[in-house]
């Protein structure tokens, strides 16, 4: 913990600091053997900090979003903060299946990436995916889907243990591949007019924060709240409870489950939600 400590504030994450300990190599087994690597190579790991962060891209969550981008009329023009590899831009390309039931498959037909959610509650499953015209995001530092340095970064950002979500991720990449993301470096709140205003006029324009709102200080999450009303634009969230002070504020009074999210259209809660994407739970 003292080494941790020595990092700046917004690098202290357990999980950068594993992942950037697995890509330089360190033992996956019990503790002991991985403190004594961690003591040893602690300059490298500290080093390889400073230009990563936890961009975890989950296309899971996808599953959770459907529902609400469902309610939007199309087509739509998605544009999401925080895009990482831009992976979650892709929910008319992926196929889905709610409590073991029918799967729901793109218009193409089956995908290979095959999305799993329980669910509790009415949620409004759409009988079909959205029509999607335009795609783009937003990332600090974006990773490139053709980029095989980026690809195994998004994979050590995995757990080890999680063979599957791993091999969901490398499917994803497979489908993003085909067709790349239009992906801008800079920051959520500076560049988000710009790019908006490249979504074309004919197409609903829908912003998504997906577990990106949580890294911003309060005030700044407060800017970027200011900035999408100001567009007039709808937007989709995706993040953990007091991420947005108007979510949180307006979620039904029926306790808060350890560890969800909360997906909300234009403000209003709609659901909690595992944060992966597993479960969704309808208000």
């Amino acid at each position: 913990m003292a080494l941790i400590d020595e990092l700046p504030l917004q690098k202290r994450q357990p999980n950068l600091i594993f992942a950037c300990s697995r890509l330089l190599g360190a033992p996956e087994g019990p503790y002991p053997g991985f403190r004594d690597w961690l003591l040893h190579n602690w300059p490298a790991v500290a080093a390889e900090t400073e230009h990563r962060s936890t961009q975890t891209n989950e296309a899971r969550r996808c599953a959770t979003l459907l529902p609400a981008l469902a309610m939007i009329p199309g087509p739509l023009a998605l544009l999401e903060v925080g895009a990482s590899a831009g992976l979650t831009l892709y929910p008319d390309r992926y196929s889905y299946r709610y409590d073991g039931g029918e799967p729901l498959h793109p218009s193409t037909g089956p995908s290979t990436v095959l999305l799993e959610c329980t669910t509790n509650g009415r949620v409004p499953v759409p009988a079909e995916l959205p029509t999607i015209v335009w795609r783009a995001g937003i990332d600090l530092e974006p990773l490139d889907v053709n980029d095989p340095r980026d690809a195994v970064w998004l994979e050590t950002l995995v757990w080890p243990e999680q063979h599957e979500r791993r091999e969901r991720l490398r499917a994803a990449i497979a489908i993003a591949r085909g067709h790349p993301p239009r992906l801008v470096r800079g920051d959520a709140i500076e560049a988000l007019a710009a790019l908006a205003s490249e979504a074309p006029t004919d197409a609903t324009l829908v912003v998504v924060a997906s577990a990106v709102l949580v890294y911003l200080p309060a005030a700044e999450r407060m800017r970027f709240v200011e900035t999408v009303r100001a567009l007039g634009v709808d937007w989709v969230s995706l993040e953990g409870v007091g991420g947005l002070p108007t979510v949180h504020a307006a979620i039904p009074d029926n306790g808060t489950p350890p560890g969800r999210f909360v997906l909300a259209l234009n403000e209003r809660p709609l659901a909690w939600t595992g944060p992966h994407g597993q479960t969704l739970d309808w208000f």
